[in-house]
C-alpha cells in the first residue's frame, strides 16, 4: 500500500527545487511506503511537517519519534548539498573572474566591521550636527550681526510673500462675494437652488486652487532659502579659519515696505499697555534655589512673533534667542490645544501662521514635525491597545480562578480598561487631555521649545482639582524642561488663552490660586529632578483681563510663594 501526501507550501521561490522525501514503515503484515514532495530550501519548521503528516492522515503513533529522526534529517542532508552546491558555483564564479575579487572582499570586510562592535568604526557627525557647531560658533563671533542681517532679509521675502497670496486671495473672494449676491438675485426667477450650489462649489475649488499655488511657492521658497543659507554659514566659516579674512561685504538689512506701510497707519499692531510683575522667591527645604517669577497680561504668540515696530528691537530680541539656540539655557512656551494634531483650526493655526513667518533654518518645518508627531501617536496607541488587550485577557483568566470577593474588584477594574481601551481604539490618530507633544523651533522671537498640552472643556468649569490632567500635565511639562535644559518657561495661568463670561472674579481667582500652589509643589519637587537650578518660570493672563483683576492675581502670588524681601536693621546710639 502507497499514499502520497501532497503538501502545500507558499515559502518556494523561482530557484526553489522540489525533492521527495521516502519513508517506510511496516505495520503487522502490512509494509507502507510515505512519499512527501518537499520544496528547497525548507524556511517552515520540520516540526510543523511532521504534526501535518501524523494528525490529519492518521498514522499510527509507534512510528512518531522515527519519522521526526528521518525527516528533519533528510532535511539537514539535502539542505547541506544545496550549500555545497552553491559555494562550488561561487568559487567557480571568482576562479573564471564573473565576480571582482577585490569587490567581494570589500564586502566581506564592510559586513564584518558592521556586525562587530569591538572592529566597527565610529559613526561620522551628520549633516546637522556639523551646521550646528558651526552656527554656535559664528553667533558667538563678530560674523553675528551678518548671521541676523541675513536671516533678516530672509525674512522680509517670506513676508512679501505671504503679503502678495493674502491680497490676492482677498481680491478673490471678494469677486467671489460680489458673483453670489447678483446669483442670490435671480434665485427664483432664473436660477435654482442647485446653480447656487454649482457656483458655490466652483469658488471652493476656486479658492483651494490659489491657497495651494501659494503654499507651494511658499515652501519652495522656504527649502532654497534654508539650502543657501546653511551653505553660506559653512562656506563663511571655512574663510574664517583664515586668519587674514574679513567680513568684507557686509549684508545690509533690508526694509520691508509692505509691512512698514501697514504699521505706520496703525492697522497691524494695536498698543496696548502691558502690565508686568516680577518677584524672586526662593525654595527647597534645607538647600533653597532662587526663582525668577513673572505674572504677565500678554497674549501667548507674543513670546513667538517677531516685534516689527522698531527694527532694533528685532536684532536684540532675535540675537538673545539665536545666542542661546544650541545652550543650557533654554526658553519654553505651553500652548493649549485640542485633542487633534494639526495645524488647521483655532490658536494651533495661528501659532503655524508665526511659525511660517520666517524660514526654519535649524530644524524641521511645523508640519513636518506635526507629521512625526501623528505617526509615534498611531504606533504608541496601538502598542497599547494590544498591551491592554493581553491584560484584560489575563484578568479574565483570574476572574475565573479567584475567589468572590475579589472577582467583583476585578470585575470593576476590567470594565474600566475596557471602556477606556475602547475609547483609545476609536480615536487613535488623537491625543488624551493631559498628553502634550513637543515641537522645536529657531524662527520664534523668544521661544525654542512649545509643549502643546492638551486639554478639554473641564478646564472651563470651575471644579477642576489638583489631579486634573491639565495640572498632571504641566507636571510632567516641568519635569521635561528639567532633564533637557529648558529654564525659562511661559504657562498659562488661568489653563484658558482667552476670556468668557462664566470666568467671574472669584472663578479667576480660584484657578490662579490652585495653578500658583501645584506649580510650586512642583517647583519644590525640581531640586530632585535636576540638582536645584535657577529657573524663570512666566506666567501669562489673556489680554482681556481688567487691571484690577491682574493686581488681585499680583498680591496673591507672593502669599503663596516666599518672596525674597530686604530687611532693614536700625541701631539706636
Amino acid at each position: 500500500m502507497q499514499e502520497a501526501f501532497k503538501m502545500k507550501s507558499n515559502q518556494g521561490t523561482i530557484c526553489s527545487k522540489e525533492r521527495e522525501f521516502l519513508y517506510e514503515f511496516s505495520a503487522g503484515n502490512q509494509h507502507f511506503v510515505l512519499t512527501v514532495p518537499l520544496k528547497f530550501p525548507v524556511k517552515e519548521n520540520a516540526s510543523h511537517f511532521h504534526n501535518r503528516l501524523m494528525l490529519p492522515h492518521s498514522l499510527p503513533c509507534f512510528i512518531e519519534n522515527d519519522l521526526k529522526v528521518s525527516l528533519n534529517r533528510f532535511i539537514e542532508e539535502e539542505s547541506i548539498k544545496d550549500f555545497d552546491i552553491e559555494a562550488e558555483e561561487a568559487l567557480e564564479a571568482v576562479k573564471s573572474s564573473k565576480v571582482d575579487l577585490h569587490q567581494l572582499a570589500n564586502a566581506w570586510d564592510k559586513t564584518y566591521s558592521e556586525a562587530t562592535l569591538e572592529h566597527a568604526r565610529p559613526e561620522d557627525p551628520s549633516w546637522d550636527e556639523d551646521f550646528a557647531d558651526v552656527y554656535h560658533n559664528l553667533i558667538h563671533s563678530p560674523a553675528s550681526e551678518t548671521l541676523l542681517n541675513l536671516e533678516h532679509n530672509y525674512f522680509v521675502s517670506i513676508s512679501e510673500l505671504i503679503s502678495e497670496s493674502d491680497v490676492e486671495l482677498k481680491k478673490l473672494r471678494e469677486r467671489q462675494g460680489a458673483e453670489m449676491d447678483n446669483m442670490m438675485q435671480e434665485l427664483g426667477k432664473s436660477l435654482t437652488d442647485q446653480d447656487i450650489n454649482m457656483l458655490a462649489a466652483q469658488h471652493f475649488d476656486s479658492q483651494q486652487v490659489l491657497e495651494n499655488k501659494w503654499n507651494n511657492e511658499l515652501k519652495q521658497t522656504a527649502a532654497i532659502q534654508k539650502q543657501e543659507y546653511r551653505e553660506w554659514v559653512i562656506k563663511l566659516h571655512e574663510d574664517l579659519k583664515n586668519p587674514n579674512t574679513t567680513i568684507g561685504d557686509e549684508i545690509n538689512v533690508q526694509p520691508n515696505q509692505w509691512r512698514e506701510s501697514v504699521e505706520s497707519n496703525g492697522r497691524l499692531f494695536e498698543d496696548q499697555r502691558q502690565l508686568e510683575e516680577s518677584f524672586t522667591i526662593h525654595l527647597g527645604a534645607q538647600l533653597k534655589t532662587m526663582h525668577n517669577l513673572r505674572l504677565l497680561r500678554a497674549d501667548m504668540l507674543d513670546f513667538c512673533k517677531h516685534k516689527r515696530s522698531h527694527r532694533s528691537g528685532v536684532k536684540l530680541h532675535r540675537l538673545q534667542t539665536a545666542l542661546s539656540l544650541y545652550s543650557t539655557s533654554l526658553c519654553g512656551l505651553v500652548l493649549l490645544v485640542d485633542n487633534r494634531i494639526s495645524s488647521y483650526s483655532g490658536i494651533k493655526k495661528d501659532f503655524a501662521t508665526v511659525c511660517q513667518e520666517c524660514t526654519e533654518f535649524h530644524f524641521s518645518g511645523i508640519q513636518e514635525q506635526l507629521e512625526v508627531v501623528q505617526q509615534i501617536v498611531l504606533y504608541a496607541r496601538v502598542q497599547h491597545s494590544n498591551n491592554s488587550k493581553r491584560l484584560h485577557a489575563g484578568a479574565q483568566f483570574s476572574f475565573l480562578t479567584s475567589q468572590k470577593t475579589s472577582v467583583t474588584n476585578s470585575g470593576n477594574r476590567n470594565s474600566g480598561n475596557e471602556d477606556k481601551t475602547k475609547n483609545i481604539e476609536q480615536n487613535q490618530s488623537n491625543i488624551l487631555p493631559g498628553e502634550f507633544y513637543i515641537t522645536r523651533h529657531s524662527n520664534l522671537s523668544e521661544i525654542h521649545v512649545t509643549f502643546h498640552l492638551c486639554v478639554d472643556d473641564n478646564v472651563r468649569s470651575g471644579n477642576i482639582s489638583a489631579r486634573d490632567p491639565a495640572i498632571m500635565g504641566l507636571r510632567n511639562i516641568l519635569k521635561v524642561c528639567c532633564t533637557h535644559d529648558i529654564t525659562t518657561v511661559s504657562i498659562p495661568l488661568l489653563l484658558i488663552h482667552d476670556m468668557s463670561e462664566e470666568m467671574t472674579i472669584s472663578w479667576c481667582l480660584k484657578r490662579a490660586e490652585l495653578v500658583f500652589k501645584c506649580v510650586k509643589g512642583f517647583m519644590m519637587e525640581m531640586a530632585s529632578w535636576d540638582g536645584g537650578i535657577s529657573r524663570t518660570v512666566q506666567f501669562l493672563v489673556p489680554q482681556s483681563i481688567s487691571e484690577e483683576m491682574f493686581y488681585q492675581l499680583s498680591n496673591m502670588l507672593p502669599q503663596i510663594f516666599r518672596v525674597s524681601s530686604t530687611l532693614t536693621l536700625t541701631t539706636k546710639h
